[in-house]
């Protein structure tokens, strides 16, 4: 496999810092904060942004002020783990919006999804109608989170 991992300098790793703190931050702020002019600090953060390191910007939202305050994590078992079962699995998983995150391990178990809902009922609906329909699903595992300690770390890349 390939490694597309990229040399960063101390100054690559000061402005994705402080991007992963304040994604709206304007690149005058952003150069005073990591020590550099305008000029040379825009085009570093252009380089990041064209060679993948940096991918997107977005809002970052409170899920429970929006109402999706059930979170649960399921383990899932396929009858199949042959290539194609695979990727019509992960093709699946990819189009149910309950479903935050979805992660093939190394496991007993074939994958462990995040999984969003309003309340414990969207929830069992969810895993009835959806996550158990997906194909090659055997069997799931819930686990049920009772407080979310930390959700949206930082990523030290210093």
């Amino acid at each position: 496999m390939q490694n597309d991992q990229i040399e960063l300098d101390r100054f690559d790793r000061k402005i994705l810092d402080v991007l992963a703190r304040d994604g709206r931050i304007s690149i005058t702020d952003l150069a005073k904060e990591i020590g550099l002019s305008k000029s040379p600090t825009q085009a570093r953060l252009r380089r990041l942004e064209l060679e993948g390191v940096i991918t997107g910007y977005r809002a970052m939202m409170d899920p429970v002020r929006l109402g999706l305050d059930h979170v649960a994590f399921v383990e899932v078992k396929l009858n199949d783990t042959r290539e194609a079962a695979l990727l019509a699995f992960n093709r699946a998983i990819a189009q149910l919006p309950e479903v935050e995150q979805a992660h093939m391990m190394a496991s007993n178990f074939d994958y462990l999804l995040k999984v969003r809902t309003t309340n414990m009922s969207a929830y069992r609906t969810v895993l009835g109608e959806k996550i158990s329909a997906l194909p090659h699903v055997a069997s799931t595992s819930t686990f049920v989170v009772m407080e979310a300690v930390k959700e949206f770390g930082l990523v030290d890349v210093t």
